[in-house]
């Protein structure tokens, strides 16, 4: 998309759900973990909550491990009082008997998240807790309007992962490698991307992944951050990657003080 097209009039939202959680266990082995409660509500539901608020009403969830309970739990959007919003599926175990992994199961849902005239979408975990993050319709523009195949948020790099991910240019590019005197940041898992980046040359798996490729996202990111058509930004808001039950234990802990 060239520099001065109009904005995307509507933006879908992509929640990944499907992972195993398998440094949750036994907790994730009869519950999924994005259901998985924080603060009294599943953990999925804070940011699918947030997306509402923003005004996205038209959203994806991939499932696969034990998938039927988060579409028992959220096939009616009546419990969060929304009749506005529309949430679509992405059955990766029903269709195909295992996870498809972040860019297979990403491609796998692409024909429900964007066309080539309306090709932004946000992505993000569901298994982050950001309670503060906004998805601000504002910040898509830019982005649908900026050329750039994707948009990441890193945030500081929590205790669990001191060698972070990606960096920041001065210019805004993401960059695979830190400068001298810079730092690589922990990508937090929410970000806008470009239908393009799912389909050749940048992917190789069939639109709509029909063959049930499973692939990991991070080769495709580091391959277009390489090119230059990578934007990001750091949050410094709350975040966490609940990913283990001590973690779920501590943001548990949180709300009863």
């Amino acid at each position: 998309m060239r520099l001065g097209t109009p904005p995307v009039p509507t933006v879908r939202a992509m929640i990944l759900a499907a992972g195993r959680g398998e440094r949750m266990r036994p907790l994730t082995d009869h519950t999924p973990k994005p259901l998985l409660e924080v603060g009294g509500k599943p953990l999925m539901q804070w940011p699918l909550e947030a997306l509402l608020r923003a005004g996205l009403t038209d959203i994806v969830i991939n499932t696969a491990w034990l998938g039927e309970q988060i579409e028992e739990r959220f096939g009616s959007l009546a419990r969060l009082d929304s009749d506005r919003a529309t949430l679509r599926y992405s059955a990766e175990e029903r269709d195909f008997g295992y996870a498809l992994e972040t860019a297979g199961g990403i491609a796998r849902a692409l024909p429900l998240l964007a066309s080539h005239e309306n090709d932004v979408f946000w992505a993000i975990a569901g298994d982050v807790f950001t309670p503060e993050f906004t998805f601000a319709r504002e910040t898509a523009e830019r982005f649908s309007i900026s050329g750039k195949l994707a948009h990441l948020w890193l945030v500081p790099n929590p205790s669990h992962k001191a060698k972070g991910d990606f960096a920041i240019d001065p210019a805004g590019l993401a960059l695979n490698e830190a400068p001298a005197g810079g730092e690589l940041h922990t990508f937090s898992a929410i970000a806008l991307y470009r239908r393009q980046l799912f389909e050749p040359p940048w992917c190789t798996i069939l639109t709509g992944n029909p063959q049930g490729t499973a692939a990991p996202l991070a080769p495709l990111l580091r391959s277009a951050i390489q090119a230059g058509h990578v934007s990001a930004e750091l949050y410094r808001g709350p975040w966490t990657d609940v990913g283990t039950p001590e973690r779920l234990a501590q943001l548990n802990a949180q709300f009863e003080q």
